[in-house]
């Protein structure tokens, strides 16, 4: 099983005509990485995947969330962080009163959500307001490490629309970590264990025609 490129922190980073993004730092010109992980090379930048590191918010992440806790005007929601992040009245899709919110989101609800304002203090804020986002009413939620959710969607797309595809489930990754997955309870069991694998081989090569092979085999295809 060929892995790719493992870096330390410290090792230089050759770009090959691509731009830095996450991971690297620069120095004297050039580019080092910042973590113990794997070189992740796309069609325009570098990043280096720690091989275990927390979830840090950024502006504009889609994430999912659980309701941690409620106030008068916001809830609190675990974002798979060392940080919780706030919600408020304003940036749901409905009109919520002060002092109502039980009747939207209650405490172990999950949502779908972007994170829309984040500081240097790790404080950080979500919305819901975009299409798309909402709250999560059926399904499972389980959780990968942050630094793999890379993989587990594959370059276009590519790992996570294969795992759809064969379990015949709909699956939402937050880039936090957690995923959605929903469907008959035989299909969602099996594409949780596929994303098990893709997290457990995420620094390895040929993943994905590997997980293509695996779904054939459970098929009896081959």
């Amino acid at each position: 099983m060929e892995t790719k490129e493992i870096v330390y922190p410290g090792d230089k980073i050759e770009l090959n005509d691509l731009k830095p993004r996450n991971g690297l730092y620069e120095s004297n010109s050039e580019y080092f990485s910042e973590y113990f992980g794997v070189i992740q090379r796309g069609d325009k930048f570098v990043d280096i995947a720690p091989f275990n590191s927390p979830y840090l918010p950024r502006v504009n992440d889609k994430i999912i969330g659980k309701i941690m806790d409620i106030g008068p005007t916001m809830w609190t929601v675990d974002i798979n962080s060392p940080y919780y992040s706030l919600l408020h009245i304003n940036d749901t899709p409905w009109h919520v009163n002060a002092g109502d919110l039980e009747r939207y989101l209650n405490v172990g609800d999950f949502i779908y959500a972007k994170i829309s304002q984040s500081n240097e203090i790790r404080e950080s804020w979500v919305s819901m307001k975009e299409p798309g986002m909402k709250k999560l009413e059926t399904g499972q939620i389980i959780a990968v490490k942050p630094p793999k959710v890379p993989r587990v969607i594959g370059k276009g797309g590519n790992m996570i629309n294969l795992i759809k595809n064969e379990t015949n489930t709909k699956i939402i990754v937050g880039q936090n970590g957690f995923i959605w997955i929903d469907g008959d309870i035989e299909n969602v069991n099996m594409a949780i264990n596929a994303i098990k694998i893709v997290e457990k081989e995420a620094h390895t090569i040929g993943l994905t025609d590997r997980m293509a092979e695996y779904f054939k085999k459970l098929k009896g295809e081959n």
